[in-house]
């Protein structure tokens, strides 16, 4: 039989009665119980030694530097740039505009509060309790499904932890929390916060939030927006009601839960909770307008932001263009993260102006495309005209090769360039040259690369002052002065006015329209001639801030090209071309200067004017390549005609409430200052079709520069002998014929000696018309225009 073991002494125990009993288990089980006390005190103590050594990554009391779009705005905003009135934003993977908690609504900051951690004010960064209440609402299925970790361990996930599930890390973020909150107040804290979080549609912190799904600042915000982004921030995806039947249904219950929260905790009533509610988040409501959904249609994937201001009007090309300076001034990362404010030079009236002078023109199906830029008298580009449809094609008409396109061949328009080298090297613009219909230039310079002489074709026959050669764009006169002066020499005056094309060369046909240029080029290598001389870089931007207080701002580079004489005379010759010669399309009543150009076989045509304060270029033809434009609206394209026609729609309506001033007036000593070009010919200040200023007519000839007899000044033709007589065989193309009927004498029997004889001037558009009909356009380079 088996015997009982007997029971240690130190188990038993004796009553007061005197009986012997034995002592609980929990006495028995006493050593054991010690020894797990001990071992939880020295564990307690160690994970505080432990959680005492986890340390934040970084200081937390100096703020991250967070990545910020940057905003691009219009002339019209002169301060406080920012997403309300910006004409384009910039931003890489996210969307953020920082804000301060003051900027923060009450509404939003109660609905993510009562969404997120109720007692968020209270804790210190963990709530056990606020984790024993998420635990059992989670399990009853009661109100808002709730997580354990605070906004403050939320935060720590975001910014120094990943999202790794696991037990070292979840001890590692309430370490962090608790020490965090010891740091920096609750405040900094939910307003970090709430910068960096991620709200869906490429979204990062809440005012872009706001922009994102409701487009509008934060301010706006109502409670039912508030409660939406609220219910967004545990998983932004999947709640947006664009995205079909299930995204809706989680939408609408996001939104319900965070409004019966807030409802619950005292923040809005159950009354305004029901009216909320009752407001439908379907975009597919036929009921709702577009503009008075709930959630506004998603925004769409641009470079520059979804909506840029004056689209309609073609100002994303101006946006593109200040985009790529910017990366190029700053690089990448400021100006995708940087914050900027960006203050740009582009007047949106103008570009409208700009936009419809085009559109109402060439508005056929199969029209060529036209492009406008235009410069101020501060270097500013105030219109960029470089195409209609940024969507389709991000091909910059304006600014060439820069734009991603082909340079285009500027025609007669570079003729500026050569008459300003010959003002700006001492020649005077009443100089006469011989302007037959045809000339060969032997000058071994002008030769081809085979060798071969250049052949020009273009003008009216006997001879033309430099003023007469510029108004009815005489090829022969100006391929003649291309070759006296020289080529490169014409290059560098043109580069020094502002021409910035890297692919021209210095060649004899390049006065009449060989090489490439882009319409800013040739809107800023006039712009000096409305500036007196001054070559003014264009800018498209006057001030960048950032983030930090820094700012910079820009003004156009100047250096004096030409002396304010040598200018105004450039540009007494240019107003001519207004007044009544190959330019007289682009006339508006009021002191204008300018030149038109047309390439060889009409593929490109060309206006560039000036008022004294307003440059604007014109260009017209097919971006694809060098194609004819000899139909277009049943007509052959010139610069005289479709460019000049919007070149004045542009100008009429750019300067209908600006006063844009006039020109300096010059005397007769002023016009005639300089050198002759050939003595034999001397100058004559007659100009063919008569001469103005400032619109005014000038029709009498100063008795300073009335022609000698041993000078003949060439270009008051008889009655009885047109200028565009061609000379006799046996004489030579490049001399006038002195058998004929001199051309220097003024008739005496039908006007005084001081008065140019209108009844015998050869109309304005006489030259372009004989070369026409000559071939000039064979001639190498291009040809004369109207």
């Amino acid at each position: 039989m088996r015997t009982r073991k007997p029971v240690p002494v130190h188990n038993l125990k004796v009553s007061r009665k005197g009986k012997v009993k034995k002592r609980s288990v929990l006495w028995r089980m006493r050593r054991a119980f010690y020894l797990i006390a001990l071992v939880m005190t020295v564990g307690a103590a160690g994970l505080v030694y432990v959680l005492g050594q986890i340390e934040l990554p970084v200081d937390p009391r100096v703020a991250e530097t967070l990545d910020q779009t940057s905003f691009i705005c219009a002339s019209e905003v002169q301060v406080n740039c920012n997403a309300s009135n910006a004409m384009a934003q910039l931003h890489g993977t996210e969307d953020r505009v920082v804000v301060t908690y003051e900027e923060l609504p009450d509404i939003l900051r109660q609905a993510v509060v009562a969404a997120e951690d109720r007692d968020f004010f209270e804790h210190d960064g963990v709530d056990p309790v606020g984790i024993g209440r998420a635990a059992y609402s989670d399990i009853r299925g009661r109100a808002v499904r709730q997580g354990g970790s605070t906004i403050t361990q939320q935060y720590v996930k975001q910014e120094y932890l990943s999202s790794e599930q696991s037990l070292t890390r979840k001890i590692k973020e309430a370490a962090m929390a608790l020490k965090l909150e010891q740091q920096i107040s609750k405040k900094e804290i939910l307003t970090r916060y709430l910068n960096t979080v991620y709200f869906g549609r490429g979204a990062y912190g809440v005012q872009a939030a706001s922009r994102a799904w409701f487009k509008h600042d934060i301010e706006g915000l109502d409670a039912g927006e508030a409660a939406f982004l609220a219910g967004l921030l545990r998983n932004p995806t999947g709640a947006d009601p664009y995205r079909g039947a299930e995204a809706l249904k989680e939408a609408e219950r996001r939104r319900r839960l965070v409004l019966q929260a807030m409802t619950e905790e005292g923040y809005i009533t159950r009354t305004e909770r029901s009216m909320l509610l009752d407001r439908t988040m379907n975009p597919l409501d036929p009921t709702v307008e577009l503009g008075d959904r709930f959630i506004k249609p998603p925004p769409k994937a641009s470079t520059l932001g979804e909506a840029v201001k004056g689209k309609e009007w073609g100002s994303e090309y101006f946006a593109e263009h200040v985009r790529k300076w910017l990366v190029k001034e700053f690089g990448s990362d400021d100006v995708y993260g940087g914050g900027l404010k960006v203050y740009t030079t582009i007047d949106l009236g103008m570009q409208k102006a700009a936009y419809e002078a085009v559109t109402t023109t060439l508005n056929q199906d199969g029209d060529p495309a036209g492009s406008i830029v235009a410069i101020n008298d501060q270097g500013q580009v105030k219109a960029m005209m470089g195409g209609t449809d940024f969507d389709t094609t991000q091909l910059n008409l304006a600014t060439g090769t820069q734009g991603g396109g082909l340079g285009r061949q500027p025609g007669s328009i570079f003729k500026v360039f050569a008459l300003a080298d010959a003002v700006r090297k001492g020649y005077s613009l009443q100089s006469v040259l011989p302007s037959p219909p045809k000339i060969e230039i032997p000058d071994p310079v002008c030769r081809d690369e085979e060798g071969k002489t250049w052949n020009v074709r273009g003008g009216p026959g006997g001879s033309s002052s430099l003023v007469t050669a510029t108004k009815g764009s005489i090829n022969t006169v100006f391929a003649q002065l291309m070759s006296r002066l020289g080529p490169d020499k014409v290059l560098q005056t043109a580069k020094d006015m502002g021409v910035s094309a890297p692919e021209l060369a210095p060649f004899c046909a390049l006065v009449l329209g060989g090489g490439e240029v882009s319409v800013l080029d040739m809107a800023a290598g006039y712009s000096t001639l409305a500036n007196s001389g001054v070559a003014k870089a264009p800018i498209v931007v006057t001030r960048v801030e950032f983030p930090d207080g820094r700012v910079i701002d820009y003004a156009a580079d100047e250096e004096e090209v030409l002396t304010p004489d040598q200018a105004n005379r450039v540009t007494f010759a240019l107003e001519q071309v207004v007044a009544g010669g190959t330019g007289a399309a682009a006339n508006i009543g009021r002191p204008a200067a300018g030149k038109t150009g047309t390439t060889q076989n009409n593929a490109d045509a060309w206006f560039v004017g000036y008022t004294p304060t307003l440059t604007a270029a014109v260009w017209m033809g097919y971006p694809q390549g060098l194609i004819p434009m000899t139909d277009v609206h049943g007509i052959e394209v010139q610069g005289g005609t479709f460019p000049a026609e919007m070149w004045k729609k542009f100008m009429t309506a750019a300067t209908a409430d600006v006063e844009s001033g006039a020109f300096p007036e010059l005397d007769d000593e002023q016009l005639a200052a300089g050198e002759t070009l050939d003595p034999e010919l001397g100058k004559t200040s007659v100009v063919a079709g008569g001469s103005v200023q400032n619109g005014v007519p000038a029709t009498t000839v100063p008795p300073s520069t009335t022609p000698s007899s041993t000078a003949p000044q060439g270009t008051t033709p008889r009655s009885t002998t047109p200028q565009y007589t061609v000379p006799r065989s046996t004489a030579p193309q490049s001399t006038v014929p002195q058998t004929t009927a001199p051309q220097t004498t003024v008739p005496q029997t039908t006007a005084p000696p001081t008065t140019v004889p209108q009844t015998t001037a050869a109309p304005p558009t006489t030259a372009a018309q004989t070369a026409a009909a000559t071939g000039s356009r064979d001639a190498a380079g291009g040809g004369p225009d109207n």
